[in-house]
């Protein structure tokens, strides 16, 4: 559906030096994938999305969607695209800047109304309808340009930081809506700094830093290789006392809980079960963070244990 081949992409600064934003890019997303794109500040995130989208060209390789230049797709059969920052006209109001958008969309004026209603419905913003674009709260604004990305039916949703703003509530809704977003021959390319989310949302997910591709990280495993070495957080219902002993790496997180340092799973179980045969009780242990935010760290190359 979406291939990049050995993609580049080098611009001018306002100073006049080159700045190699995109190198030797390239990554197959196939149809029916919710795909993640993570990455530092800097990394070239934005820079794809402009690719993906058609508004740059490669300064260098091939970019195609579905076969496609991405120019050409989205003039043929459009593209779905939340921006990172959503910025409308403030006097507008809700209802009739999705009037317009849907108009812009290319949405048939027989369906119009349909869709903004639905799109209304399934974005929880009805009681909004009437608002000025001004008037909306930062978590409103975001769903309503959630809605607008979701006006008319594309094959392809390019969501940028889509749960910046929303509050704990919508950003769980917000994994449902993408989860009914799936289709055989749809991709939803999310790009985000919250790997959690991504954790949750995508198939597999791009890290990428310093304009190239570190690695794609399968999501749907869940785990991490119990060779690696990582940190947890446990927590106990009794047995505190303990720890010193048999964790001497382990710093206390207050309400019964401990960081222990990186270890891996043999050495983890062998502590663990001389723990539990003391008389500890454990109410939960986990990593300290997820297995993406792993590799995430690996590939930018930040520390893993702290």
């Amino acid at each position: 559906m979406i291939e990049f081949t050995s993609v580049g992409h080098t611009y001018r600064s306002l100073f006049g030096r080159r700045v190699r934003a995109v190198d030797g890019f390239s990554l197959r997303i196939e149809p029916g994938e919710v795909f993640g794109l993570a990455g530092p500040n800097g990394a070239g995130k934005s820079t794809l999305i402009a690719l993906l989208l058609g508004y740059l060209d490669p300064s260098e390789g091939t970019l195609r969607v579905d076969g496609q230049r991405p120019r050409e797709y989205v003039e043929r059969h459009g593209v779905g695209y939340l921006s990172e920052l959503i910025n409308l006209p403030p006097r507008w109001r809700l209802e009739d800047a999705l009037h317009r958008l849907a108009l812009l969309a290319g949405v048939p004026a027989s369906e119009t109304a349909a869709r903004i209603d639905g799109v209304i419905e399934r974005l929880g913003i009805d009681e909004h309808r009437g608002k000025r674009v001004k008037q909306l709260s930062k978590g409103n604004l975001q769903r309503l340009g959630l809605a607008q990305a979701l006006l008319f039916e594309e094959r392809v949703l390019v969501l940028d930081e889509p749960t910046h703003g929303l509050d704990p509530v919508w950003t769980q809704r917000f994994r449902d809506i993408v989860g009914a977003l799936r289709r055989p021959d749809r991709v939803v390319f999310i790009a985000s700094h919250n790997l959690d989310e991504l954790q949750r949302l995508a198939d597999r997910v791009a890290i990428i830093d310093h304009g190239r591709l570190q690695r794609v990280v399968s999501t749907r495993g869940g785990t991490l290789d119990g060779r690696r070495e990582v940190p947890y957080r446990i927590a106990l219902a009794s047995g505190g006392a303990l720890m010193p002993e048999l964790f001497p790496d382990a710093s206390p997180a207050g309400d019964g809980q401990w960081e222990l340092a990186a270890t891996d799973l043999e050495s983890l179980n062998r502590r663990l079960a001389e723990l539990l045969a003391r008389g500890a009780l454990v109410s939960s242990l986990a990593p300290s963070y997820s297995a993406l935010e792993h590799h995430f760290r690996e590939a930018v190359g930040e520390e893993t244990g702290t």
